[in-house]
C-alpha cells in the first residue's frame, strides 16, 4: 500500500465500518461509493487489494470501505482468485453489510462475470444462508417487478432481453430478463423471489413474508423494486431478517441507496432531521440525497477516453464532436503486433488537440453497430486474443494516453467511459484509491485519485459506464454546469 494512502484516514472512530464492498467494474465501484455518500457515509474506495492490517485502519476510521475489481469481465474459473482473498478479509472487519456490488443491468453469464460462482463463494465465506440480490435502481431506469428486469435506453423501457445495449452487448449479451433463471443457468442453487407485492405490505407482514421464504433455504432470493419505497423496504426486510454481522448480498447501486439512507436515518438521532452523526460525517442524509448533487469547478481543458461500445456513450462522444471537441478513435488493430508506434502517434495527436480544443475524446467505437464494434467481437471470437487480453491491451493504452497527458500537460481531470476498461485505465496509471469528490447526478461522481505519484495524486475522475449520463455529460464534466443527471 502507497504511502499516499497512509495519509488518507481520518481520526480512527474506534468502530467497525457500516459496509464493505466489492465491485465487480471500477465504474459501478464509483457508484456505490456516491450512493452512500449522498446519506453522509464517508468512504473510500481502494483501487488494489489490501493488506489485512491496512485494512483494519481503513475500517476503523471510514464508515464504507470499498474495493475496485474487474470480476465482471473475467472467467468465471479466474473469479475465485479474485474474489475470495478480499471477501474473506471483510469478515474479519466484520461490518454491518458486505456488498458485492453488481452492474444493475445484471450483466453477467455462466462464463463471464458468474453471479452464480459468487454467490458460492459467498456462502462459504460468510455462511451457508440465502444470499439477497436486489438489481433495480429506480432513479436510473432499472426495474425488478415479478422478477423479470427492465432497463430504460433513451427514454424508452425495456425487458432487459430486449433493451438495446444490453441484448448486443458484445461480452454478455442478455436473453433472459427473468433474474431467477438467468442467476439460476450460473449455479445449482435454488434461487427464490421477493416480489414487489410482498414489498408494499406493512413493514411486519413484509419481514414475515420473506422469513417464509428463507425457511425453504434457497441459495438466493431476488428482491423486485419498481420504487424507491421498494428499496427502503428491501434494505429493512433483508437487514431485520439477518441480524448476524456481516449479511452478504449482492446489489447495484439501488442496494447501496437503500442501504444508506437506512443506516443515516439510523445513526440519526430521534427526531433530527440534520446529520446522521459519525455515520453521517461528509453531509446530509435528508431527503432522497439529491441535496448533494453539486456541479464540478470548471476547467479549461479535459479528456475523455472510452474502451465503451454502449448507444449512449456513442452519443454523448458525437454531441461534443459538434460542439469543439476534438475526435480521435484508437484503432483496436494497431494494439495487436504493431509495436509502440501508433500509440505514440495517437498520444501526440492528443497533445496537439488539447493545444487548441477544450476537449479531446479517444475512443475505440462509436456504439454497437461501429464497424470498429465489429473488429473487436471477430478478435475475440477468432481466437487471435481472447476478451480478457483484448481488454487487457485496451485499457493499457487508454491508460498511456491518461499518463502521458497527466505528465505532459496542466489538464488534471479526466473522464474514463465503459465499465470493463475502466479499472484496467486507472491500474495502469497508476491510482491507488479514490474518495467522492462532487456527485454530478445519478451513477455519476467525480473523485479525488490517491497515489504514491505525484503526477496523478490529486487528479480529479469520472469513471463512467456505458450507459451512463445524458447527452451533454463529458461538457458538464468540463464547464460543472448541471444540465442533466441522466
Amino acid at each position: 500500500m502507497s504511502a499516499a494512502l497512509g495519509r488518507l484516514a481520518p481520526e480512527a472512530r474506534a468502530s467497525r465500518p457500516a459496509v464493505a464492498f466489492y465491485g465487480d467494474d471500477f465504474t459501478g465501484s464509483t457508484d456505490a461509493l456516491s450512493q452512500y455518500h449522498r446519506f453522509g457515509l464517508r468512504g473510500i474506495l481502494l483501487l488494489k487489494n489490501p493488506d489485512k492490517r491496512r485494512l483494519a485502519e481503513l475500517a476503523s476510521a471510514y464508515d464504507v470501505v470499498g474495493v475496485a475489481g474487474v470480476s465482471r469481465s473475467l472467467a468465471a474459473d479466474r473469479m475465485e482468485a479474485e474474489v475470495r482473498p478480499i471477501l474473506e478479509a471483510f469478515r474479519g472487519v466484520s461490518p454491518r453489510l458486505v456488498q458485492y456490488k453488481i452492474c444493475s443491468t445484471a450483466d453477467s453469464s455462466p462464463s463471464v462475470g458468474s453471479f452464480g460462482k459468487i454467490l458460492e463463494i459467498g456462502r462459504e465465506v460468510f455462511g451457508r444462508v440465502p444470499v439477497p440480490v436486489l438489481a433495480a435502481q429506480p432513479e436510473f431506469g432499472r426495474y425488478t417487478v415479478f422478477g423479470n428486469h427492465f432497463a430504460a435506453d433513451s427514454g424508452t423501457i425495456y425487458r432487459l432481453d430486449r433493451q438495446p445495449s444490453m441484448a448486443s452487448h458484445p461480452v454478455t449479451p442478455m436473453n433472459e430478463s427473468d433474474l431467477r433463471i438467468h442467476i439460476g443457468r450460473q449455479t445449482r442453487l435454488t434461487v427464490d423471489l421477493m416480489d414487489v407485492v410482498s414489498l408494499s405490505l406493512p413493514p411486519d407482514r413484509a419481514l414475515e413474508r420473506y422469513r417464509g421464504i428463507v425457511t425453504g433455504n434457497p441459495g438466493a432470493v431476488v428482491f423486485d423494486a419498481l420504487e424507491l419505497s421498494h428499496l427502503r423496504r428491501a434494505t429493512e426486510v433483508m437487514l431485520s431478517a439477518s441480524p448476524r454481522r456481516p449479511l452478504f448480498a449482492l446489489g447495484s447501486g439501488g442496494l447501496s441507496y437503500g442501504v444508506g439512507e437506512h443506516l443515516a436515518g439510523a445513526a440519526r438521532p430521534a427526531g433530527s432531521a440534520g446529520s446522521a452523526g459519525s455515520a453521517g460525517s461528509a453531509g446530509s442524509a435528508a431527503g432522497d440525497g439529491t441535496s448533494c448533487f453539486r456541479p464540478p469547478a470548471p476547467v479549461r481543458r479535459i479528456l475523455a477516453v472510452s474502451g465503451s461500445c454502449s448507444p449512449q456513450t456513442a452519443e454523448q462522444i458525437r454531441w461534443v464532436l459538434a460542439r469543439g471537441w476534438k475526435g480521435i478513435r484508437l484503432d483496436v488493430g494497431s494494439l495487436l503486433g504493431h509495436g509502440a508506434a501508433p500509440l505514440t502517434s495517437v498520444c501526440e495527436a492528443v497533445l496537439d488537440g488539447l493545444a487548441s480544443s477544450p476537449g479531446v475524446v479517444v475512443y475505440t467505437a462509436l456504439g454497437p453497430a461501429d464497424r470498429h464494434a465489429d473488429e473487436v467481437r471477430r478478435t475475440i471470437t477468432s481466437g487471435s486474443l481472447s476478451r480478457e487480453g483484448l481488454l487487457t491491451a485496451i485499457g493499457a493504452a487508454l491508460g498511456r494516453i491518461v499518463r502521458t497527458v497527466l505528465e505532459r500537460t496542466e489538464v488534471r481531470r479526466v473522464v474514463v467511459a465503459g465499465g470493463d476498461t475502466s479499472g484496467r485505465v486507472m491500474r495502469e496509471i497508476g491510482a491507488d484509491a479514490l474518495e467522492v469528490e462532487t456527485i454530478l447526478g445519478v451513477a455519476a461522481a467525480q473523485c479525488r485519485v490517491h497515489s504514491a505519484d505525484p503526477s496523478i495524486d490529486k487528479m480529479q475522475v469520472l469513471l463512467k459506464g456505458g450507459q451512463v449520463g445524458g447527452l451533454d455529460l463529458l461538457e458538464v464534466a468540463r464547464q460543472g454546469k448541471l444540465r442533466s443527471s441522466r
